[in-house]
Order: C-alpha cells, then sequence, then structure tokens
C-alpha cells in the first residue's frame, strides 16, 4: 500500500511531532499532580533525557511512544516507504533505550518507563505505580 500523502505533505506530518511535552506526558503528568505528587522536573539534564525525573529521588520516568519505541505490544506496522531507515531508526532507538537504563541503574537511579498505550488505556495504574515508587524511595545524596 502506497503512502497517500505527497512527500511535502509527508514531511510536513513528521516534523509536527513533537520530541516534549507531548499528550501522554501531559495526561500523566496532570495525574501526579493530582495524586500530590511533586518535585519533579521537566527538561532535566540526566542521560537519556527522561520525561519526568525526581532528581532528589533520583527516579527517571520515560513514556516511550509505541510506534517510536517498538511496543511489544501494539501492532504497529513500519511505513513502506523507506522501510530499511524506519528499521533502522527504530531499532537504534530500542538499543539506545536500554543502554540509557542500564547507565542510570548503574549510577543509582530508579528508572521507569511507560508505554503510551498505557496512559491512554489505564493512566491510573500507570500513576498508581509512578507514585507509590515516588513515596517509597528515600532522598538520594
Amino acid at each position: 500500500m502506497a503512502d497517500v500523502l505527497t512527500k511535502k505533505q509527508r514531511s510536513y506530518c513528521m516534523s509536527r511531532i513533537q520530541g516534549a511535552n507531548t499528550q501522554p506526558e501531559l495526561i500523566l503528568r496532570r495525574a501526579l499532580s493530582a495524586e500530590g505528587i511533586r518535585g519533579y522536573r521537566i527538561h532535566y539534564r540526566v542521560p537519556g533525557r527522561p520525561d519526568i525525573v525526581f532528581p532528589r529521588k533520583r527516579i527517571a520516568v520515560f513514556i516511550d511512544g509505541c510506534f517510536w519505541h517498538k511496543c511489544p505490544r501494539c501492532s504497529i506496522r513500519t511505513p513502506i516507504e523507506n522501510r530499511s531507515y524506519w528499521c533502522k531508526k527504530i531499532a537504534n532507538n530500542v538499543r539506545r533505550d536500554k543502554s540509557v537504563t542500564a547507565r542510570l541503574r548503574k549510577s543509582g537511579w530508579k528508572v521507569i518507563r511507560v508505554w503510551e498505550h498505557e496512559v491512554k488505556r489505564n493512566l491510573n495504574n500507570c500513576c498508581l505505580r509512578i507514585c507509590s515508587i515516588v513515596r517509597a524511595r528515600k532522598f538520594q545524596r
């Protein structure tokens, strides 16, 4: 099946994809605030650039997009156009995710990874998982 958009239209659509403050991030941050969770930062300079960071507790939360990070539960098709590029791009994202997680854990960080579909379909569980870890973890030096 060929792309229904022209190259110019596809380029425009792809340029509109945000890297920060995405809808799942905003939804999850609102839910955390509603639960009384404070002290997190966004755009905090830590390896991997987590979406939400609790610096004093050394907790990094990543909200991974199902397409961009190859969710094992979602059956997202690789684009037909330029398939080799997309396969390589997504494989590199997955490899980088594993590397960043290992690096942060080695440095004493607690890493929480949440899938985009989890935020959209089961926000309450995501929020409870993060809240319980934040409340249980002591301040780190």
